[in-house]
């Protein structure tokens, strides 16, 4: 394998939806990584935020790579969100994958193989490499089509501006095509590879900004190109590891990529990838971007993936790995011994531990009120006060979900804001776990496969299940 093939990802337009942690921008920090009390999503948890805060700026500044972090705490307290703030944070340029621990259990290839492509994908390569491209701005375009349909194929005349000179260029059938893709008109200032022939609109002239009266919010103003028209470049291409593992080991190629087809790829391409991304970091001609790979719900991993962290966290070229659960002291999965977290005890020794706490009351109001933000629904401050009461009795995650339910409830009689009356026909719909329990304590002989006797009913056994 000589050569490697490099394939560029392009940006696919998504569709926003509210998500449970769709509110959150960042970890809400100042310059001195000092934790806001409000800000970008995030409401209290300053201890945390402050500390994901310094390990943010380390993975920034490339100190820190093969380190793990571990977010625990208990349900419903922001380990999560915490994450998501790390990973806007970073920005497009970092890479980030997330990874649920019971993901692996169900994916159709081996638990190890399933964790080094997590891994992989969580490796940033950033290539540089010269360019010849010819960069102008497009005076006018000239096609002459045929007079009789599919007679002979279309050509035309590109002619192409810099502030110092003027050059007119004969047009084939693609690149004719390539133009049309790109609505390229006359006033554009665009770039031309040489190589690939892929056209790239990189504005509008200023020349041409007093045009028309409306411009569209997304119209960009660039200034025309001055020098030659044609100059080499560097482009940097921004891939991982685990799309130069696939595009190089399937017959496909990149078209892997979109399929989710990548199988198991063979350890001596990823040996022949590493040497070659290492010569090209000798040449000067790439460098390696550790990202961040998030693994939630960690105790669910067992023994064997455990001992492939460890191995794993101590190649040269390792991400930093964060991971959490909201478990206590339980069984270590794969085994019969107990550890804190469920995590084993030397795994445990290499993680840097942030520690999540219970919201306070106060918070859990300002939770409330940017989520009715976020969720588009207005509420009274007394329906507010109730939620919040509702979110400390019970949890914060049913509170949450009680707005849109109320939403709906308030649409229904054709009211405009959620009052107190919303969210209490919606607390009555939909039970939260303690009610929930006591509901089939009550009813339990009604049920099939019982397994609680009498003996442990009562409020101890409600409390019991709870907990």
């Amino acid at each position: 394998m000589a050569e490697l093939k490099i394939s560029e990802g392009r940006d696919l337009t998504r569709i926003e939806r509210i998500g449970a942690h769709s509110h959150i921008r960042g970890l809400g920090l100042d310059s001195a990584l000092e934790p806001r009390d409000v800000s970008e999503g995030m409401v209290g948890q300053t201890q945390a935020r402050k500390a994901a805060g310094v390990i943010l700026q380390m993975i920034k500044e490339g100190k820190i790579a093969g380190r793990a972090i571990l977010l625990a705490g208990q349900p419903g307290t922001g380990k999560t969100a915490i994450a998501m703030g790390m990973a806007k944070s970073l920005g497009l340029e970092t890479p980030f994958s997330m990874l649920s621990g019971s993901e692996l259990f169900s994916l159709e290839m081996s638990k190890t193989e399933a964790l080094m492509q997590a891994f992989r994908k969580s490796i940033g390569v950033r290539i540089k490499e010269e360019t010849e491209v010819i960069e102008g701005e497009v005076v006018e375009i000239h096609i002459d089509r045929p007079a009789v349909t599919g007679a002979a194929s279309k050509t035309g005349k590109l002619t192409l501006k810099t502030t110092d000179m003027e050059t007119i260029y004969d047009l084939g059938a693609k690149m004719i095509e390539a133009l049309g893709k790109e609505k390229v008109q006359s006033g554009d200032v665009i770039a031309i590879d040489k190589a690939s022939g892929k056209i790239t609109k990189l504005g509008r002239s200023f020349s041409r900004s007093r045009d028309y009266d409306a411009m569209g919010p997304q119209t960009k103003f660039v200034q025309c190109p001055d020098g030659e028209l044609q100059k080499r470049k560097e482009v940097v291409h921004c891939v991982t590891l685990h799309e130069i593992d696939v595009i190089n080991s399937r017959t496909q190629g990149f078209l892997a990529l979109f399929t989710g087809d990548t199988g198991e790829i063979r350890a001596e391409v990823r040996e022949q990838i590493d040497t070659k991304v290492a010569e090209w970091r000798e040449e000067g001609k790439a460098e390696i971007v550790p990202g961040v790979l998030f693994i939630d719900e960690v105790h669910m991993l067992d023994i064997e993936c455990f001992s492939f962290l460890n191995r794993a966290l101590e190649n040269e070229m390792a991400p930093i790995l964060v991971v959490a659960t909201n478990r206590g002291i339980t069984t270590i999965r794969g085994t019969n011994y107990k550890s804190p977290h469920g995590i084993p005890i030397d795994l445990l020794d290499r993680l840097l531990i942030i520690t999540t706490q219970p919201y306070t009351i106060d918070e859990i109001r300002k939770i409330v009120d940017i989520r009715c933000q976020e969720e588009d629904v207005e509420m009274s401050e007394d329906a507010k006060e109730l939620l919040t009461k509702i979110g400390l009795e019970t949890s914060l995650r049913y509170a949450i979900n009680l707005i849109t339910a109320a939403a709906l409830n308030c649409q229904k009689r054709k009211g405009r804001i959620v009052e107190v009356q919303d969210i209490t026909r919606v607390y009555n719909l939909f039970l939260d776990v303690r009610r929930s329990t006591q509901y089939l304590m009550e009813y339990q002989k009604e049920y099939m496969f019982n397994e609680v006797g009498m003996a442990d009913g009562g409020e101890d056994g409600i409390d019991a299940m709870h907990d």
